[in-house]
């Protein structure tokens, strides 16, 4: 079920509803996981087998291995159980035909032998996000970091929260659990003219907070915006440029990068905006995902900032582990470079993804030895400065907006040639001008977008918009909903992260 539906908005109405009537905590966190099942079931049907299989299988693994606190080796077999459960499912449905493809390559080559016929399997929606919050659970309960849920309830509402489900941000349980222990704080449901806003009241058992609703919906807005005004009008010009960027110029491939960039941005920060924002109104809290990241001073500080959720999952859960940078300086590089091609691989079952992992993991090795053998140069005062910054960010960009070729390009001849135009500048501007010219809205909208993100920089518009009067809040919500309106072409596009 796609947020940008309508199907998704008489859903949503539903369920706020339900939850404001329903007075019992207990009777409501049941419904809200229902609820969960049924918005998995809608889009993925019997592949929510898959999501349960998960749920069970550790949220018992878990409690066994609490109950194994004295025995190391047991708590050892017990987490290898989940991991191989959870990577396996993972890696069979995601990575299945892949692996009969790299197979069926080398066999031919090498006159091994008879192609093996591809499976084509039906990727399931968000497994990529909840094995990960599985095995994270299951970690933290292994390393004696989180006690492991009481209720099956609990934890299973905890890896389905529909909100996130599907592309994140990725929970950790030591985060949400707590809150499904606390009354559920619920949209106003009082008329505006008889309650201010922001001021709590008591409700029967509820207690209701009238603020989460602006608040919510306010972020709710500004995630529809930047999907289906920003990041849908851009994809047009996108797709026109990779779809076969051969003999294109310089400025025509840089335009694309561009363009991808601000489109994988404003799809996947949106998905984040909304499902922050329906988690405000029910009353959770779930994390942020961005933080300007296109405003980064470095390759690290972009990962700091970009898909947070997923960045320090892999830090946490991989790279600590693998040693970090405890290790040698050769140690370092090496689990650096592993961290990155494995979240590269994470987002999807080809080789354009190992390339832009490759190229993540340079971008901070690079950065590293750099750091550690010319620190008089990296720490000098200038790059505290004003233009230092702006250098330091525009540098950063250039390479992360290389970055994206890899990933928006599959074809190797496609993604070499955009590379090399992207690096080696042609000054060529003929079909450059053509292709601007018939696609005014998308070049517009990119314009639009980078003066909208230098405006509000260091701005937290979210709750500058919702502190507004209910009036001119109203307005800024109109006002969203009209420009959304304007180039909607009645087609909702899927986002992009539901491929991963």
């Amino acid at each position: 079920m796609l947020f940008n539906t309508i199907d998704f908005i008489v859903f949503f109405i539903l369920v706020v509803t339900t939850i404001v009537i329903v007075k019992n905590r207990n009777y409501q966190h049941l419904f809200l996981l229902i609820a969960s099942y049924f918005f998995f079931y809608y889009s993925s049907n019997y592949l929510i087998s898959l999501l349960i299989f998960s749920t069970v299988l550790d949220f018992y693994v878990a409690k066994k291995i609490h109950q194994q606190k004295n025995n190391p080796a047991q708590k050892k077999i017990l987490l290898i159980t989940s991991l191989v459960g959870n990577l396996g499912l993972l890696g069979f449905f995601k990575y299945a035909d892949f692996a009969i493809a790299q197979f069926n390559f080398f066999g031919s080559y090498f006159n091994l032998a008879d192609e093996i016929p591809f499976l084509y399997i039906a990727l399931p929606i968000g497994i990529s996000f909840y094995t990960f919050q599985t095995i994270s659970y299951t970690v933290d309960v292994y390393r004696e970091k989180l006690e492991p849920s009481k209720s099956l309830k609990e934890f299973a509402l905890f890896v389905a929260f529909f909100p996130q489900l599907v592309a994140g941000p990725i929970l950790r349980a030591s985060d949400f659990l707590p809150q499904l222990r606390e009354k559920i704080k619920s949209l106003e449901t009082v008329s505006s003219s008889t309650i201010k806003l922001g001021k709590k009241i008591q409700l029967s058992k509820i207690s209701i907070n009238s603020s989460n609703l602006k608040l919510g919906i306010t972020i709710m807005g500004f995630g529809f915006v930047k999907k289906m005004f920003f990041a849908d009008n851009i994809a047009p010009l996108v797709d026109e440029i990779f779809s076969n960027p051969m003999g294109l110029e310089s400025f025509s491939i840089i335009l694309g990068a561009i363009g991808f960039g601000i489109q994988i941005y404003a799809d996947f920060s949106g998905y984040s905006d909304i499902a922050i924002g329906i988690a405000t109104v029910l009353g959770f809290k779930i994390p942020i995902n961005f933080n300007r990241p296109y405003f980064a001073t470095s390759p690290r500080d972009f990962w700091k900032r970009w898909h947070i959720s997923l960045s320090t999952w892999l830090r946490d859960y991989l790279y600590i582990p693998l040693g970090g940078s405890k290790k040698s300086s050769v140690g370092t590089y090496g689990n650096l470079f592993a961290v990155m091609i494995l979240g590269g691989i994470w987002h999807g079952a080809a080789w354009n993804f190992v390339v832009w992992g490759l190229l993540h993991g340079a971008y901070l090795a690079v950065t590293r030895f750099f750091g550690k053998k010319f620190p008089q140069f990296t720490l000098h005062p200038f790059f505290s400065t004003r233009i230092g910054k702006i250098i330091s960010i525009l540098t950063v960009q250039y390479f992360v907006f290389l970055a994206w070729i890899p990933f928006r390009v599959q074809n190797f001849d496609f993604m070499l040639y955009s590379m090399q135009k992207y690096v080696l500048i042609d000054f060529a501007t003929e079909k450059t001008l053509e292709l601007i010219s018939s696609n005014k809205i998308s070049v517009f909208l990119i314009v639009v977008f980078i003066i909208t993100c230098i405006i509000s920089y260091k701005k937290n518009i979210h709750q500058i918009a919702s502190n507004l009067s209910l009036k001119k809040w109203t307005l800024v919500m109109t006002l969203f909903a009209v420009i959304i309106l304007v180039l909607y072409d009645g087609s909702p596009q899927d986002f992009i992260y539901f491929k991963f």
